[in-house]
């Protein structure tokens, strides 16, 4: 026999808004968390450098292509000696290496569109105060932003350039990614169109062509050897030996050589090539 239950049957109430809103908030993060969802990285999702770390230049040519330890050469009439430097020197003894005939600096300010060198002003100011001529670096990583995007991080954060006789176009730098993929995990045409839109950003925020610094092993296999650059942008080459040796294609002649990574009161010491008035007129432009 059926059994009938007393009181009114059950109504299926409206869901609350507060309760509509936590289910639409939970499904979007669940999307946004998917590969190729609007939330995806535009360049590989490849993380923000961690810092300290092996990024200053020349840290990697050196692991990937050895060192020379202690000095160059003798320097001829026709070069000034410089170093470069970055966050790993710490305070730098600006003082000492003047001493020691110092006479330029390129200082790292800046890398992705992330870090700045927290010794930056020590470093940067340090070698203007004693006398020497100095530029700013930027270590590049084009798998986390575009060349533009890096350029202007850059120029915003103390890669600038004025036209007071001591201040070197910025410059910058394209070596073996401590990170991972050697190449960036990009094509050569993919690199060369980073690097061109990094320098064209860099010009006409400064109205200056940047130096490049790379090694002609690691633009061989990267970029292809590609010989675009050398009739506008200074070359800046690591090479730990006797002589800067082979070039990149395009160049003809490089302005600074990096000679080795194991000097003395600054590890990464430099040459340029030719006289201090000629580095004079790279600074004025």
């Amino acid at each position: 026999m059926p059994v009938h239950r007393s009181g009114r049957p059950a109504v299926r109430r409206p869901r609350s808004f507060a309760a509509l809103a936590w289910t639409f908030l939970t499904v979007a993060a669940l999307l946004l968390g998917l590969p190729g969802t609007a939330g995806a990285a535009p360049y590989g999702a490849a993380p923000e450098p961690a810092h300290p770390g092996l990024d200053w230049a020349g840290s990697q040519v050196a692991r990937h292509e050895g060192d020379a330890p202690g000095e160059a050469p003798p320097p001829t009439l026709a070069s000034v000696e410089g170093v470069d430097v970055s966050s790993h020197n710490g305070d730098v003894p600006w003082q000492t290496l003047w001493n020691a005939g110092v006479r330029f600096a390129y200082v790292k300010a800046t890398e992705s569109t992330s870090y700045t060198n927290p010794y930056f002003a020590q470093q940067y100011n340090g070698s203007y105060n004693v006398g020497m001529i100095r530029g700013a670096y930027h270590f590049a990583t084009p798998d986390t932003s575009s060349g533009a995007a890096q350029a202007t991080y850059f120029v915003d954060h103390g890669g600038g350039w004025s036209k007071d006789g001591r201040t070197l176009p910025g410059a910058l730098d394209m070596e073996y990614n401590p990170y991972g993929a050697t190449c960036y995990g990009k094509s050569a045409a993919a690199l060369i169109n980073w690097i061109k839109d990094f320098f064209a950003t860099y010009k006409a925020r400064t109205g200056r062509d940047a130096l490049i610094y790379t090694s002609t092993n690691w633009w061989e296999q990267c970029t292809g050897n590609y010989a675009g650059f050398g009739s506008v942008n200074p070359l800046w080459i690591p090479r730990y030996g006797s002589s800067a040796g082979e070039l990149p294609a395009g160049w003809d002649f490089h302005t600074v050589w990096q000679y080795t990574s194991s000097g003395t009161t600054v590890g990464d010491r430099n040459r340029f090539n030719g006289s201090y008035d000629r580095l004079q007129a790279l600074a004025n432009g």
